[in-house]
């Protein structure tokens, strides 16, 4: 299981941290991602981990958001810095092992202009 946390209202300019603790190891997860949905869109891809520490952001947050894992603490998290009030959306974590993925339900970031 994946249970994000961290999301809120924070004004434009502002900071969150996004966190995505796991019930068990992910250590066998070979990739980590965040994804985010914004009302009336479709979910989109914002970054990626790879076990060996290869990150991967899209076009729209790279400079302002970086992602991170912890496989001692078992939890993967999202750093993101000078928030736009586009960057308003339900994020979600996802891990992906062998044959196996999961995914979180999901915190509400939303930026205020």
């Amino acid at each position: 299981e994946l249970v994000e946390s961290g999301g809120g209202l924070v004004q434009a300019g502002g900071s969150l941290r996004l966190s995505c603790a796991a019930s068990g190891s992910i250590f066998s997860f070979y990739k980590m991602d965040w994804y985010r949905q914004a009302p009336g869109k479709q979910r989109e891809l914002v970054a990626t981990i790879i076990s060996g520490g290869i990150t991967n952001y899209a076009d729209s947050v790279k400079g302002r958001f970086t992602i991170s894992r912890d496989n001692v603490r078992n939890t993967m998290y999202l750093q993101m810095n000078s928030l736009k009030p586009e960057d308003t959306a339900d994020y979600y974590c996802h891990g992906a092992g062998l044959g196996v993925e999961y995914w979180g339900k999901g915190t509400l970031v939303t930026v205020s202009s």
